[in-house]
């Protein structure tokens, strides 16, 4: 029997790519998937891959820009499952602006979905988890928000440090509740947010050089560990930040 056998794993940001690879592997391990996305439509599709497959899933259409809505999260998902064993902040966006021509409107946007976001389910959550005796957080960050810039994303950088930061406070913080919180650094990425690199065959070519394994990250990569840090194998890991980048950055 699977560690996630029966465990309620709720996923933000499960529509597309890393979020619906994520959702669909803890879901092949027999725990039941609270999938959360802004878009119906590609949440609709996760739910849809994960029952054909036997699996099992729930939608959750909320924004996890803003407190409410996320209190309206944590609030459907405990009422239809009676826990949150597993919270994955996964939810991202990512504009492309220099400091100089980034609107704020963006800026305010980009902290909101990346940072505000995960703090509010992981206080909410982390209280259910509390009253249940325990339970595992991911944050998903980015090694842009560590040793590793990233051209044009001040304020995608910002959010991600920012997550990394909360992300060690909350290990700290909720150890004493059998909590565990950790986070996971992709690098690049093969999904849709990233198939432009694909078309454009200089900037594809500079980043292979870059990356010791010479190849671009899938998302099975980043599920992999994830997978890990929520078994019991990493019992005694917390406040950990994990990169996944095929040995691009060294911290």
């Amino acid at each position: 029997m699977s560690a996630f056998s029966d465990k309620v794993v709720l996923i933000t940001g499960a529509g597309r790519g890393i979020g619906r690879a994520m959702a669909e592997a803890f879901a092949a391990q027999g725990a039941i998937v609270a999938a959360n996305d802004i878009n119906p439509v590609n949440l609709d599709e996760t739910v849809q891959r994960i029952t054909a497959a036997g699996g099992r899933a729930r939608g959750y259409v909320f924004d996890v820009a803003k407190r409410m809505p996320i209190n309206g999260l944590i609030s459907q998902v405990l009422e239809d499952w009676g826990r949150i064993d597993i919270l994955v902040n996964n939810a991202a966006v990512e504009p492309h602006a220099s400091i100089l021509e980034m609107d704020e409107w963006d800026f305010h946007r980009t902290l909101d979905v990346n940072l505000a976001g995960p703090f509010f389910t992981m206080q909410l959550a982390g209280r259910a988890m509390r009253e249940q005796g325990g339970g595992i957080m991911i944050n998903i960050g980015s090694i842009a928000g560590r040793a590793h810039g990233l051209p044009g994303c001040a304020a995608y950088i910002a959010s991600k440090m920012g997550l990394i930061g909360l992300t060690r406070e909350a290990a700290r913080e909720f150890a004493a509740y059998n909590i565990r919180v950790n986070a996971v650094c992709p690098g690049i990425i093969e999904t849709e947010m990233t198939a432009a690199l694909r078309q454009d065959e200089a900037r594809l070519r500079k980043s292979l050089e870059e990356i010791p394994q010479r190849r671009l990250g899938s998302p099975a990569d980043v599920v992999g560990a994830v997978l890990f840090l929520c078994s019991p194998a990493a019992a005694y890991l917390t406040g950990q930040a994990i990169n996944v980048d095929g040995g691009k950055v060294m911290c």
